[in-house]
């Protein structure tokens, strides 16, 4: 077949991997504990839900922009100006089926053979993928457990050069659970500052899930950055919202109507109920989830803490998300066998860590968005490997 070679060459997310995995072992009468999909476990708020079913029922059904219905894009901006007092056009931002169109438009906007897209190591592995498919070579920043996986900014600073097109930063970060602080962001931004012409992708998904009364230091209060900077941010991990396909970004005005033409080649629009959705969750009540981060907060502690006390395992605390990243080294086990052994053996699911990067091969991910009770069987039954 005379297939692309891009095609040939464009990889996946092992996570989905594990997961079609564990519910073909659930099928076969396994009780599977997941502890692999990065979802959370909590169903979308009823009042977001009540919003999708009102749009149906007053026939939101057709295309809408491109871009996303005005109205979203106007509670966006809301939003952005709430939680970090900056003022952004409706004009700026871009609703998208989800945060991963963001990284594929990104890369292929600012990729090419000629360029160079530094992404983080270990890191979501969309990343790497979009950079190869785009023709860019893409070059990883590894993240060290001795940095607690933040950015050393003397790694970063010799990675750039002239061919350098776009960085990826993505805090707080999947799959460490690592969480920068504005103090160590300021450093960042102050470092980024000497390469003007080097476009920044900060991935921010994870904004809202930040423990210990942290603040997340968005990089959209960097006017510094600002005509250069592109943000992912969406529905999908605050708002319990993985199914509905609905995420929102920040472009520079130079680079916002190549971003738009993309979405009319890729998907036309995004779906016009989702987005109905989307506005409720932003201006609506917000007590459901503050208390679902309050869950996450105490699965947190309860993960880290047991982790730590299996004789097999040593893990650094996370900062954010709902991933812990346990180095199994003492094990003996490189992170892929462990997490066979884990499936097939222990009924456990969990994602290698070189699902994530290269520099990853003695760890695992974990996410704890399970219930309580199904993470004290899985740190059990994860005791006996």
């Amino acid at each position: 077949m005379k297939v692309s070679k891009k095609i040939i060459n464009l990889e996946t997310e092992s996570a989905f991997t594990v997961l079609a995995r564990a519910n073909k072992l659930i099928s076969e009468g396994k009780n599977i504990i997941n502890l692999g999909i990065g979802q959370p476990d909590f169903p979308t708020p009823i009042n977001i839900q009540e919003a999708a079913i009102k749009a149906i029922r007053d026939g939101k059904h057709g295309y809408t922009p491109s871009n996303g219905i005005l109205e979203l894009r106007e509670a966006v901006s809301e939003h952005i100006f709430n939680e970090y007092n900056v003022e952004k056009n409706p004009e700026e931002i871009l609703i998208t089926p989800g945060g991963k169109p963001t990284i594929f438009y990104s890369s292929l906007i600012l990729g090419g053979e000629r360029n160079e897209i530094i992404y983080p190591d270990p890191g979501f592995p969309i990343y790497r993928s979009m950079i190869n498919y785009s023709g860019a070579k893409g070059v990883p920043l590894y993240l060290s457990e001795e940095d607690n996986f933040e950015i050393n900014l003397g790694k970063l600073e010799q990675l750039i050069n002239n061919k350098t097109s776009l960085i990826i930063i993505n805090n707080p970060n999947n799959p460490t659970g690592s969480f920068m602080n504005k103090n160590k962001i300021d450093k960042l931004v102050a470092m980024l500052e000497k390469y003007p012409e080097v476009y920044i992708l900060s991935d921010e998904i994870y904004s809202k899930i930040i423990f210990n009364d942290s603040q997340m230091p968005s990089l959209l209060n960097y006017d510094t950055l600002i005509d250069r900077l592109i943000v992912l941010e969406g529905w999908s991990k605050t708002f319990c919202m993985t199914g509905w396909r609905l995420g929102w970004s920040v472009w520079p005005k130079k680079l916002y109507e190549f971003a738009n033409k993309l979405c009319v080649n890729d998907h036309s629009c995004p779906n016009s109920i989702s987005q109905y959705a989307g506005i409720e969750a932003l201006k609506g009540s917000q007590e459901s989830i503050n208390n679902i981060k309050a869950e996450f907060h105490k699965r947190k502690n309860f993960i880290h803490s047991k982790l730590n006390e299996l004789a097999n395992i040593s893990c650094f605390e996370p900062g954010g998300a709902f991933y812990a990243f346990p180095n199994i080294s003492k094990s003996g086990l490189s992170g892929n066998k462990y997490a066979d052994i884990a499936l097939e053996e222990k009924s456990v699911a969990l994602v290698p860590g070189t699902s994530f990067g290269d520099s990853a091969e003695n760890f695992v991910r974990i996410s704890y968005a399970n219930s309580m009770e199904n993470l004290e069987k899985a740190i059990y039954r994860l005791s006996t490997i």
